[in-house]
């Protein structure tokens, strides 16, 4: 089940009960700010996820996969390449 658009599992956030986060494919404003730039692009290019991207994976979504304090070292970019597969 796709969770989200960048590949984050949204199932094992600790936000998502807090926030009562519906995940991002089935909100319209993230709960944590006024947009995701990943969500956007990826909404704008009418994708369901990043990994359906001609483009994937990208400088934007390697950036915040790899981010210093919100990164997760490339899993969100790997649960891409499952989904793909799935």
């Amino acid at each position: 089940m796709i969770e989200s658009r960048c590949g984050i599992l949204c199932s094992e956030c600790p936000y998502k009960e807090q926030m009562n986060c519906k995940c991002c494919i089935h909100i319209e404003k993230p709960f944590w700010g006024e947009s995701c730039p990943v969500k956007v692009c990826c909404e704008n290019n009418g994708k369901v996820h990043c990994g359906l991207c001609e483009a994937f994976p990208c400088d934007l979504l390697h950036q915040f996969s790899y981010d210093e304090a919100q990164g997760d070292n490339g899993k969100r970019i790997e649960q891409c390449r499952k989904w793909c597969k799935d």
